[in-house]
């Protein structure tokens, strides 16, 4: 099946760069392109991509609002592709509902492989913004006893501790699958952890999902 893909930076030369990288792959399609956030959103209400690659630091509607608007419509899962690494940054993209962080200083293949990991629903950590967030996390583990979780991020974690799967998660709260799943990816992010049982042990030490009756 052939992966089509949006690009969304606001510069032209590292846009064309990217399709020729991406069009050289026999299994992706760049299907449109953007230079700004709302551009962005137009271009995949009409291209109805798998995968946005999405640029952070644009004029106009930034990264992390277009993000935020096209999960928000149901769209396709959102990759971002940024020169910046500092967790608020990363942060703020993973709470959108994005759900990969790369960094344009990456090698071509891992660019390539990230969105074949995307399509896959696996969700891409550049080595460096996972350090940033880990790092994130032990200062904030240092002042307080959990990360600052937001409460819709601690109802997905608690129902995950249940041992609900994403579909069950998503009817449940009357949202997206797509949204569980960038829910979980902004969770696993920040609580250290890299798949469900470790999220489950962690929020049962906390007590986070104990059923009320």
């Amino acid at each position: 099946m052939t992966i089509r893909v949006v690009l969304v930076d606001d510069h032209a030369v590292l846009r064309g760069g990217l399709e020729r990288l991406l069009a050289g792959e026999p299994d992706i399609e760049v299907v449109g392109s953007a230079a700004d956030g709302d551009e962005a959103v137009q271009e995949v209400r009409r291209t109805r991509p798998d995968v946005v690659l999405m640029d952070l630091q644009m004029p106009g509607t930034d990264g992390v609002t277009a993000t935020r608007r096209i999960v928000a419509e149901g769209g396709p899962d959102v990759l971002v592709l940024t020169s910046f690494s500092d967790a608020e940054r990363i942060v703020a993209a993973l709470d959108a509902g994005a759900v990969g962080y790369l960094l344009k200083d990456a090698d071509p293949e891992d660019v390539v492989a990230g969105v074949r990991a995307v399509s896959r629903g696996e969700s891409p950590l550049h080595p460096r913004a996972a350090r940033q967030l880990l790092g994130a996390r032990q200062s904030t583990q240092a002042g307080q006893a959990a990360p600052d979780l937001t409460p819709r991020e601690r109802e997905v974690l608690g129902l995950v501790r249940q041992g609900l799967a994403n579909k069950q998660i998503a009817r449940r709260l009357g949202i997206s699958e797509r949204t569980v799943k960038a829910h979980l990816t902004s969770v696993f992010a920040r609580i250290g952890v890299v798949d469900r049982t470790q999220a489950a042990l962690w929020a049962e030490r906390r007590g986070l999902g104990d059923r009320e009756s």
